[in-house]
Formats: structure tokens, sequence, C-alpha cells
């Protein structure tokens, strides 16, 4: 297999002077001959779709964007950076590889949907990124590229729901991470309102706010789209969709970012072509299973069901991965070996996801907690059958009633490993496996050469959000109810 190099280089891009000699601004160039629909018909023929982890058609959003624009104010593009998702490092080695392809991209888009203004969110301990992504900014301003669009770059809390879609926008508007119900779409950063605490929905909503329905022509829509999403628009407008589709798949056309973490020879980062054999890009990226031994299983982060090794072969698309009951993800892989236990890979997950968990929705919260907690002691062995049957049951009804994916994240995973793995799981319950704590799941700080480094912090984190010696016993959804907001992106 032999890696590419659409949006993932060999060497940095270290300066707009650098971006522009190398055919950079190409794509912005030619939009401007364009007319919005034709830069949306542009990426719709292209088969671009959503690198963040759903793969949602590019275009058709841009589309549904651009017809639910508002009638007094412009729209505005939101660059998903938020990337939080264990085992996934794609979207900070793009931004630290080449920011100048997403500013333009971004810059695209906004063209698209009549948008005056982008935002390019990240987390505020992405320090090297920001700084990148800001000397961008700056070079694209003064170079009068930017054409007039207002461009900041938004650094945002630590939490693994500030990276989904409608939290996001949350924050942006000066609220906590706190996933809505309803299409962004549809009411995007701004609130249409004098004092968005005061607005009387009547929705029961922690977030405090109803999306504004199809009579709305008050609230500017919101396109948000992950950096490596963004980072393929500028080619395909510069080249055209059917340069895009010379690579990848009919449904999955283009290259993926892939990272590769776990028990393999190396952890690193990589782009491949869509349809590469997921076996295949384990051996090329992570250099395949440690010395004396073979892959059991791996974890497309904690978004879908676990693929094991009699799948491995499988090609990396969204519809192959459909297929096998998986999923592509945001392209990260965490790899398990026959020295690992499952039943401690769940627990791992299993806590990861009942932390972030924001209690919004009981049964995501308080099923989650008990999963995560009747795991832990399953992994140690100090479970028995009748608990076991507890986890099943747990399992099945934690996703109840949630508004956002995380549940069915819980769902899904642990689900299919309990599935896959059931043997494993009856030997812990019966005694007969060794105690094993449960595996660290959670953000990747870095890939530092061929080793990853996870945020061991992160066992430290409570249920509340907070890192107190004790949990309050409240979830973050309540608790953050009696502090005040974080500052709105400043206008």
């Amino acid at each position: 297999m032999t890696l590419v190099h659409r949006v993932l280089y060999p060497t940095p891009i270290e300066s707009l002077e650098q971006y522009l000699a190398g055919s950079g601004g190409e794509g912005l160039e030619k939009a401007r001959t364009l007319s919005p629909g034709q830069l949306i018909e542009e990426i719709e023929a292209s088969g671009l779709r959503g690198r963040g982890g759903a793969g949602f058609p590019t275009g058709r959003k841009w589309r549904t964007v651009a017809t639910n624009r508002a009638a007094t104010e412009p729209a505005t593009v939101v660059v998903n950076g938020a990337e939080g998702e264990p085992g996934t490092f794609k979207d900070r080695s793009i931004l630290r590889n080449d920011p100048f392809q997403v500013i333009e991209g971004a810059l695209i888009a906004a063209r698209a949907v009549a948008a005056d203004r982008i935002v390019v969110a990240l987390k505020h301990s992405f320090s090297t990124e920001a700084e990148r992504v800001q000397r961008a900014v700056d070079e694209f301003v003064q170079a009068g590229i930017a054409d007039g669009i207002q461009i900041a770059v938004f650094r945002g809390p630590s939490e693994y729901l500030y990276g989904e879609e409608t939290a996001l926008l949350e924050t942006l508007d000066g609220r906590y991470p706190l996933p809505r119900i309803a299409p962004p779409y549809r009411r995007g950063v701004d609130e249409v309102v004098e004092h968005a605490d005061d607005v009387a929905t009547g929705s029961g909503l922690s977030a405090h706010v109803d999306m504004a329905g199809p009579d709305r022509g008050d609230a500017p829509p919101t396109l948000v789209n992950n950096v490596e999403t963004v980072a393929n628009v500028a080619r395909i407008i510069a080249r055209g969709a059917s340069w895009f589709r010379t690579e990848g798949t009919e449904q999955s056309p283009g290259t993926i970012v892939c990272t590769v973490i776990g028990s393999t020879r190396r952890a690193g980062v990589a782009e491949v072509i869509m349809g590469t054999p997921l076996r295949e890009m384990i051996d090329e990226v992570g250099g395949g299973p440690r010395p004396g031994h073979r892959i059991k299983a791996v974890l497309p982060g904690v978004s879908n069901a676990v693929i094991p090794e009699s799948l491995l072969d499988t090609p990396l698309s969204y519809e192959a991965m459909a297929a096998i009951g998986s999923g592509l993800g945001a392209g990260g892989f965490i790899v398990f070996d026959d020295a690992d236990d499952m039943v401690a890979a769940a627990a791992g997950v299993s806590r990861f996801l009942a932390v972030e968990s924001c209690g919004q929705c009981t049964p995501c919260k308080l099923d989650g907690r008990a999963l995560s907690e009747l795991l832990a002691g399953l992994s140690r062995s100090e479970r028995n059958g009748a608990e076991l049957a507890t986890i099943r049951k747990r399992v099945s009804t934690v996703a109840d009633e949630a508004r956002c994916y995380l549940a069915s994240q819980h769902q899904v995973v642990v689900g299919s490993i309990l599935e896959r793995f059931g043997p494993e799981a009856d030997a812990h319950a019966n005694g007969s496996a060794r105690s094993a704590e449960p595996a660290l799941v959670a953000e990747l700080v870095d890939i530092q050469g061929d080793e990853a480094v996870v945020d061991e912090h992160h066992l430290q984190k409570q249920f509340d959000w907070t890192y107190d010696d004790e949990d309050s016993g409240k979830t973050p959804a309540d608790r953050l109810g009696e502090h005040r907001r974080p500052e709105p992106l400043a206008e």
C-alpha cells in the first residue's frame, strides 16, 4: 500500500508564501468565478462526505444551510476542530501540517452559503494548533485574501461533547457543551434575543433554547464541517469533482486520514485511499501487530461496534464498514491483540462515555454510570453471572430517549464487545479469568515519535466533570446551572 498526500503532506507548510507557491489559493480564485449554487453543485458531484464521524454528504449539508438562510443576517461557517475521539489525532495532524488549506476551504464554504464569518473551533488545550491556525489566519488577512470575511479562532472546553455539533454551537454562543435536539441549521451561533437565558422555550432543555422552525427568518443558520472535510474543499474546487473521484470508491470517494494506536509496533497518523483494507492500513500506519502477537480486535474510536480479527480485511469505506455492522468513525483505530482483555476494553470505553455524558438524559448518565461500575467490577473478576445479566440489561436501556449519539455509542460499543467476546465476559463472571484493570480509554494528547500519549488525567475526572476528590453526585447539566456561563464568542 502506498500512502497518499492530498491533505496530509510529508513535510509541514510553514507560510502562506510557501502554500501559494505550491498551487495553494487556486481553489479560492476559481470559487470567485462561480456562483454559490455552482460551488455547492461541485461539492455534491465530488461525493465528499464528512470526515468527522458520521460521513454525511457535505454538499447536501451546504445546500441545506444555503436553503435555510435567514432573511436579515448572514450565516456562519464553523470548522470543527474540537477533536476528542479516543484513538484519533488526524485533525490536529492536519492543522499542524498545513492550516492554510483549511482556511482556504472555509473561505470557499463561506462563499457557498453566504456567510460573513468563519470560526475555527479548537479545544483550549490545543495550544500548538491554535497558534498555527492564528498565524495562518493573520497571513490570509494581511495578504488581502480573506475577502473581508471575519475569521476567529475559538478555544473551548476539554469535554468530549464539545465536539458534538450542536453542543459546539452552544459553547460558541456562551453556554456549556450540552447537546441540542434539532438540526443546527435551524439556528446557528447567534441567538436573536437580547438574553439567551431568558428565552421561554418550554422545551425543558438544559441548554435553554428551542430551535427556530422553518418559518423563523431571523435566526441565521450555521454550517459546521470537520477540519479534514474542509481541508479537501479547495482542491475539489480547483481541480474538479472528477479529480477527487479518481481515488476511493463510488460511495466513498477520496482519501481518509487514519490514526492507529494500541497494541501495534508503533502509533501513527497517515492518509490512505478510501477502500484500502483495514488490515493493510494497520500494517502500514501502525507497523502491524506487536512481535509474537496477533490482532484480536479493533475499535473505531468509541463510536462504532468492535471489529474482530476475522473482519480485518474489510475495506475502509462508509459502505463496507456499515455492511459489517460497524463504521469508519473519525478514522481512529484502537488495536487490541491476543494479550489484551476485551472486558477490560469494554470497561474502559464505558467509563469514558459515562464520565463524558452531560446528564441531560437520565438513562445515558445513570445507566451509563452503573454500566461503568459494573463492568469495572467484571473486569476485575468481582462480579457474578447475575451481575453480568444486569450489565446486558443496562446496555439495552442506556440509550433510551437520548438526544445525542453518545448514549447510542455506549450501547453499540459495549454491546458489540459483549456479543463478540462473550466467553471472556463469562470467564470473568465465573472467576476463571484473571483480574484486569479497565483499559485507559481517553483522548489522545499527542503522538510523540512512535508513541501515543493518552490522557491519563482523565482517570481523575469525576462523573460531574470536576476533578475534585469526591464526586458531587450531581449531573454536569444540573451542576453547571449553578455557575456563570463561559464567555461567548466575541463579536
